[in-house]
């Protein structure tokens, strides 16, 4: 059964807000409540990447945004319900990381970004108010939120998502608590920017260095391992980071992908309309997580 497609009413978008490069609004929606719609760029694969990543994350036990792909008056996009508590607000990570006291050897001397760093990341996470995201149907109990954001880690190296930069992740405050956000935004993966020529020409080719797998090696996270270093460090190398904060989560987290099947990702790929996706994209998506779903269950903790 392929993806629903929610039809957003033409004039749900009298409130549009062009915010970065895409178009996006929120309207209210009698059954999801308050809900953004964000118009995919054409060609981009934005709106199917998002939702395949939704799925992916529902299967490991993620809590996470929802996503549907969605049309607006003849438009491709997604559609996300609101995952903020009328009486909260959401502070994403530049914020936190602002307020977050750093010693004299952690401050910037070069990239803006390089204050996003593994250690100062979990050290905010690890603050004793920070509880984990609610409502989390499969919320295994005990995690803390630094444990669950190693799952979060995991996920953007299983479908190469690069956009967990600062602005990516965060938590929702109310008066009375303080919550780690769900995972959102994850239009950046699954290769989804490539053409079809590339991906047709990793996924035939006999050259181990243009091979999809090589590609899969090259994900760049917007984390790194201190400040002052130069290189982004890469999705795997990300979560490996983490994986030496948390052990015990990141074994729990490789537990859980180890418990999907190889079939899972052909089947929900499977279920991206055909008009939504190129044979080549759902092919190399495909190839793309099951190469880093090897490399990750090859992974000695």
């Amino acid at each position: 059964m392929t993806f629903s497609v929610l039809v957003v009413p033409n004039d749900a978008g009298d409130l549009i807000e062009q915010l970065g490069t895409k178009l996006k609004f929120w309207y209210f929606d009698p059954v999801r409540g308050a809900c953004l719609y964000k118009q995919g760029r054409r060609g981009t694969g934005e709106d199917w990447a998002e939702r395949v990543a939704c799925e992916v994350a529902e299967a490991l036990g993620l809590p996470h945004a929802t996503y549907d792909l969605a049309i607006w008056r003849g438009q491709q996009g997604v559609v996300t319900p609101s995952f903020r508590p009328a009486d909260s607000r959401l502070v994403f990570g530049n914020e936190l990381l602002v307020r977050t006291p750093v010693a004299d050897h952690e401050l910037d001397r070069g990239y803006l970004r390089q204050h996003h760093t593994i250690p100062r990341v979990f050290r905010l996470l690890s603050a004793v108010n920070l509880r984990i995201p609610q409502p989390w149907p499969a919320d295994p109990g005990g995690l803390s939120a630094g444990e669950v954001f190693v799952g979060y880690l995991l996920l953007d190296a299983l479908i190469g998502n690069q956009d967990r930069h600062d602005e990516n992740w965060g938590i929702v405050a109310t008066n009375s608590e303080l919550r780690l956000q769900p995972t959102f935004d994850h239009a950046s993966s699954l290769g989804r920017n490539e053409t079809d020529d590339r991906r047709l020409e990793r996924l035939n080719t006999k050259d181990e260095l243009r091979s999809v797998a090589h590609y899969c090696k090259k994900a760049k996270s917007w984390l790194f391992a201190g400040v002052g270093q130069a290189s982004r460090l890469t999705t795997l190398d990300a979560f490996l980071a983490a994986a030496q904060l948390h052990t015990a989560a990141a074994i729990y987290w490789l537990r859980r992908l180890d418990s999907l099947p190889e079939e899972f990702f052909r089947n929900t790929l499977d279920r991206v309309p055909n008009d939504w996706i190129s044979a080549a994209a759902r092919e190399f998506a495909i190839a793309m997580m099951l190469s880093n779903r090897a490399r990750l269950l090859g992974i000695k903790l």
